[in-house]
């Protein structure tokens, strides 16, 4: 595996920031060298899945008022609002890596828990999978939500990538989005306060264990930045693309 290292001018821009998943997906699909990149946004923006509607997920009157921009992804999964003290972390792998990444849900299930069994090392928190692609903590009897995952498949590669709250302004998720459409069994109808929570774990912790989990042996020099340019300005600065449901 070999890490990509972002740029401030990458990390500033959120089209960039999507459109690099798409451009990373199709590398790996054609060279079949896996990757790994972090995160983390300097500023606050909302990106929903693929599926979802916009206005179903997000507040968008309160994402205006406070200068909020939305997008959309190219994965599944639910809206996520991004920002200092949410770290993202984003790898590529070969589907003939390992017999359990040829489905999606037995690629869940092998990468929640690699990387479950990863940060509990680091935790005094009891870490558990919840939900298909959650990682949540226990706090006293509840579970408390700190990481969403999703993915994105080729025939023989796919993307995986994920959020992980660590000191993030849980306010900002309160105020952007609404009640989501479809929630896990374990959350029960808990409001985002009640329900999202920031792990006790340093943000750099939480590199140095991602990094210890996938072990990139090399920084990528030959990464084609041209078509993320490419791709941020055609799709992911499209309201046509952002919002069209």
């Amino acid at each position: 595996m070999e890490q990509l290292e972002l740029t401030a001018e990458h990390l500033a821009d959120p089209a960039r920031l999507l459109a690099l998943d798409e451009v990373a997906l199709d590398f790996t699909e054609a060279t079949g060298r896996e990757l790994l990149w972090l995160w983390e946004s300097p500023w606050p923006w909302v990106v929903v899945g693929l599926g979802q509607a916009v206005a179903v997920e997000a507040n968008l009157e309160s994402c205006r008022q406070c200068g909020i921009p939305v997008y959309r992804r190219c994965s599944g999964g639910g809206a996520v609002v991004q920002g200092p003290g949410c770290l993202n972390y984003a790898v590529t792998l070969r589907v003939e890596r390992d017999p359990a990444l040829g489905a999606v849900t037995t690629t869940n299930s092998w990468i929640m828990e690699r990387l479950r069994r990863a940060i509990q090392d680091q935790s005094a928190n009891e870490i558990a999978v919840h939900g298909h692609t959650d990682l949540a903590f226990r706090d006293g009897v509840n579970w408390r939500k700190f990481s969403g995952n999703a993915q994105r498949r080729r025939r023989s590669a796919l993307l995986f990538h994920g959020t992980m709250l660590h000191a993030f302004d849980l306010s900002r998720i309160t105020d952007c989005l609404r009640h989501p459409s479809a929630e896990p069994d374990y959350r029960a109808g808990r409001s985002h306060r009640e329900f999202v929570a920031n792990l006790p774990v340093a943000g750099e912790t939480l590199k140095m264990v991602l990094a210890e989990c996938w072990t990139p042996a090399a920084v990528v020099g030959d990464f084609p930045w041209a078509d993320v340019e490419t791709l941020a300005e055609r799709r992911y600065r499209s309201s046509d693309w952002n919002l069209r449901r």
